[in-house]
This record gives structure tokens, sequence and C-alpha cells, in this order.
């Protein structure tokens, strides 16, 4: 089950590795999910220790880690927003060199890429990005095993789209493990919100090697043609200040995943994927606070498509725990 090109090895972002690797994790996590299923899954992590620095909130990355590790025979030790010293009272560099001596490895959710290089560096351990502003690299891992779930199509034929605010962490990773792998890409979203010229490019040069198709437009109607998979995302990402809300708001409504958009497609199997937590109705207070403010109950999708029969969001967030632990594996055991 161990794959050389990760024993030992950080995952810090999708670009340092290659398309083969990534499918092997992908591969990997599709035989753990069926060992599971059948109630015959080995343990191969007896007595690895991870520790979770999550600066951030979590509800799938959280879960995804610790049942991961729980069922592999490791154990846990969750370190929340409130629940270290990292970067306030202590430098990351002394974190770094603290935990690498109790732990096996070490996964990081925050803010800076900086700060998950910095951990990776210092503590000479394994180290997963589970988010950052730049990079969702465990995320984007899931989706394609999603995506090949769900798909009749061989893996250069899949065809994704991510509509919304291009820039953000998913869609740049999407981006990036798309053209790896040699799929059809494509990014809709206002110009204001495209990914940085930098990751393009990189991605351009992916698609070089591998076959892909990369398309970033503002025009949801040659974006969303004939394509497989709709993806969308919040339109203010975790650490955004709330006054750039209206401005979103403004600038992704065209965007917001209903039906009308949906018909852009022009098939009928299409599905809609999203990496959740989704604003789709009223339920939350979050949703309660953007009703009374903008008069509307959906944002980036409405409800209508997000509960379908075509949306796959809650397998896409099953395969979060069997890809994490593919990674676990192919790195510790």
């Amino acid at each position: 089950m161990s794959n050389e090109a990760w024993r030992g090895k950080s995952y810090l972002a999708e670009k340092d590795y290659t398309g083969r690797s990534l499918l092997d994790i992908i591969e990997l996590a599709q035989s753990l999910r069926q060992e599971r299923a059948d109630g015959l899954e080995e343990q191969r992590l007896i007595g690895k220790k991870i520790a979770l620095v999550f600066e951030k909130a979590s509800t799938r990355t959280r879960c995804a880690f610790e049942v991961a590790a729980f069922e592999q025979g490791a154990s846990t030790t969750y370190l929340g927003p409130a629940g270290s010293h990292l970067g306030k009272e202590e430098s990351v560099k002394d974190s770094a060199r603290v935990l690498g001596r109790m732990y096996d490895a070490i996964a990081y959710r925050g803010f800076a890429q900086r700060t998950v290089e910095e951990l990776s560096l210092y503590s000479q351990r394994p180290v997963f990005n589970a988010l950052t502003d730049e990079w969702h690299p465990t995320q984007s891992l899931a989706d394609v095993m999603t995506m090949m779930s769900h798909s009749t199509s061989s893996l250069s034929q899949i065809s994704f789209v991510f509509v919304g605010d291009g820039r953000n962490n998913v869609a740049r990773s999407l981006l990036i493990t798309g053209a790896m792998l040699g799929m059809d890409v494509r990014i809709c979203a206002p110009k204001e919100l495209w990914p940085d010229a930098v990751t393009i490019s990189l991605a351009n040069d992916f698609a070089i090697e591998s076959g892909a198709r990369i398309k970033v437009d503002h025009d949801p109607k040659e974006a969303l043609y004939n394509v497989e998979f709709v993806y969308s995302d919040v339109w203010l990402s975790m650490g955004e200040s709330k006054e750039l809300l209206g401005q979103r708001v403004e600038l992704l409504s065209p965007y917001q995943v209903n039906s009308s958009l949906i018909e852009h497609t022009g098939r009928d199997d299409w599905k809609f994927m999203h990496c959740l937590p989704a604003l789709h109705d009223e339920t939350t207070l979050q949703g309660l606070e953007l009703l009374e403010r903008f008069g509307t109950t959906a944002f980036e999708v409405t409800d209508e498509i997000f509960e379908s029969e075509n949306s796959i969001v809650f397998d896409q967030a099953e395969n979060r725990l069997h890809t994490i632990k593919a990674l676990l594996v192919s790195t510790l055991s």
C-alpha cells in the first residue's frame, strides 16, 4: 500500500507532485473505500501520532483526518484556533521543532502558505496542507475521486467547470489538478475574479504535458457548454472581510448555480459539486443574516439545485475521508 513517491513526504500543494502520483492516491482511496465497505479494513498506521494544527474552523477536513487516523490505528491531537501558541507567543519554527519530536506527521489548516512550508521544513516530518489561502490540495483529491465515481468517461474526457470566485484556494487547486491529470478544466468567473496569471500559466504548462484543455471565461454560456460537472463554492472565503460581501454579490449574482445557469450545459446528466458548507437556504444563522441584508435565500447555489438528484455533494464530502486516509497510508505506513 505504500508508495515511494509519497513515503515520508509532505503534501503542501498539488504542483509539487506529478499527475501520476496524485492518481496513485485516488486509486488507493478507491481500494480503501471498498475495504471499509466490505468490513475488511486493515490497520496500517498502528501507533502513529498525528497533530492537527487548525487555525481555521473545520467540519469535513477535521473529521476526515480524525476518522481516517482512528480507522487505521493512529491517534490524533487537535490544536484548534485557540489551542496552541503557534504564531502568537511562539514562532512557527519553534512550534514545528517541538511537534516534530512528538508526532509522526502534522496536518495544518490556516492562512499563509508559508506557514505550512515552515512546519514542513523545521519539523522534519510529513506535513499535510489541510487548507491555506492559496491551496486546498486534500479537497481536490476528493473532488477528482468523486468525478471518476460518477462518470462513465475516461479521466481525460471528464469535463468540469468551477463557477464563482476563480481566485480562491479551491478553484486554484482544481485548475492545477485538472491540468496535471489531462482533464477538461474550466473556470467561469468575472474577469475581476479570475485566477492570477502565474497560476493560469502553471496550469497551461501542465496541460502541454498532459493534454488537458484549459478554459478561463467570464461567459457562462461558453464555459458551461456540454460540461459534465458544475462546481461552486462560497462567494466570500474564510478570513476575508465581510465588507467585501456586497461587492461579491454584485459581481457573482450572474454566476449563481440555478436552473437557468445549468441549462447552458445542454445536457441532462450534469452533476453538481460543492466543497461545503453551502449557502443554499435560510436554515443557518448566516443564511438568515444574508436574507435580511440581501433579500435572497440562496447565494452561490439555489436549494433546488443543491437538493436535486444531480447533486453529489455528500458523496464528495465522504470522499474527503477516503482520500485523506490514502494520503496518510501512503505517507506513513
